[in-house]
């Protein structure tokens, strides 16, 4: 019936709007849009509800153990998506398949098909889910087969077909259809701290931000796709190699507006970090995000962890995954948290700071879940 009142409106509009307005009848035109605007106003609200509605029934299906769900689901998927339509993004999809559903089942069902489909994404965004999940491609054919037919253009196909050593102990949420939870964040202990002694000195470091436009947007790309209320980078380069025992004491002098606040008492903690433990703080950022986002899930937050981290360790530009991977485990990690006002220490905040291989370059990430 809406359909019929919509294309009835819109004929009297072709037909009748500019006669109208030409003899002086300016009443009954806008008469026609009032009309108009409520139809469209209904109309929205309409989508919404069946958006709504629709991404539970996604929803649903994904989170409900076994493999008729799956098989429904991925009939629904088939006929109706995903194009865009309210909750078949490929990537909250495959991540909310690779939580709920058995591996077996998954690659059978998605992997191992003849005919031609819709969801390529969904399986590119699903292999790294199960494979951060610690599911091994080589126990499903399958699975193996997707992991050596990626095609370059896909947007994942950088990534390593296997995870390295640094990509362990990755925090996932717990999801129902009605909500989930994040996981685990990652604090400073009293273990192994670098604190440098107080008071510390006040003067500025002379060393000066070269981070170009390309690396400042490297070494951000977690926290910018966790959608973190505010995050900056800077990257710096030293006259000599530094021995990384004496980047504690050089991070709170930097000339970076993180730290331009902290008085020579204030609280600053450091801790030097394994590349693994970076990685993780990373990769939560991006792929479950803040408060402000829920953001990019397994998939693409495993890619825009990786690119935080080639941005951190200088690796160049268009290296390739192994090289990146060298530049990781040859720099030296710090993870560092501090009372200056920058950071408001309200939620998630923290700071990275990286001593490149050849000890003659500090990158430095700072974030925090606060704006």
């Amino acid at each position: 019936m809406a359909t019929d009142e919509a294309r009835a409106l819109a004929r009297l509009v072709r037909e009748q709007a500019e006669p109208r307005a030409r003899q002086g009848d300016a009443a009954y035109v806008r008469e026609l849009g009032t009309r108009l605007a409520e139809g469209l106003d209904a109309a929205a609200e309409q989508v919404r509800l069946y958006g709504d509605a629709f991404a539970r029934v996604v929803r649903t299906l994904a989170l409900t153990p076994g493999r008729d769900s799956l098989v429904q689901l991925i009939r629904l998927l088939d006929e109706h998506g995903p194009s865009g339509r309210s909750g078949t993004d490929p990537r909250l999809v495959a991540s909310l398949l690779a939580e709920a559903q058995e591996p077996a089942d998954l690659a059978e069902l998605l992997y191992d098909r003849m005919e031609r489909d819709r969801l390529d994404q969904l399986r590119a965004c699903l292999f790294h889910e199960l494979l951060l999940r610690g599911v091994d491609p080589d126990a499903h054919p399958p699975l193996r087969r997707q992991a050596t037919v990626r095609p370059t253009w896909e947007a994942l196909s950088w990534l390593p077909a296997t995870l390295r050593p640094f990509e362990t102990g990755a925090s996932f949420p717990s999801r129902s259809v009605d909500g989930g939870s994040g996981g685990g964040w990652w604090g400073l202990s009293a273990v192994e701290r670098l604190d440098p002694p107080t008071p510390r000195p006040t003067e500025r470091s002379p060393l000066r931000n070269i981070a170009t436009t390309d690396v400042h947007e490297s070494i951000v790309a977690a926290p910018a796709a966790g959608e973190f209320g505010h995050y900056d980078a800077w990257v710096f380069a030293l006259d000599a190699p530094l021995d990384p025992a004496l980047v504690p004491a050089l991070v709170p002098t930097l000339p970076m507006p993180c730290v331009a606040d902290l008085g020579p008492t204030a609280r600053f903690e450091i801790v030097r970090r394994p590349p693994a433990d970076i990685w993780r703080i990373l990769f939560g950022t991006a792929s479950m995000g803040g408060v402000y986002g829920g953001g990019v899930h397994g998939a693409y937050g495993r890619r825009s962890a990786w690119w935080s981290l080639a941005g951190l360790a200088g690796a160049p530009s268009g290296a390739s995954a192994e090289e990146v991977e060298r530049h990781v485990l040859e720099s030296a990690w710090f993870h560092f948290q501090c009372d200056a006002e920058w950071f408001h220490n309200e939620i998630h905040d923290y700071g990275i700071a990286a001593l490149s291989p050849d000890g003659r370059g500090l990158a430095v990430l700072a974030a925090t879940d606060t704006d």
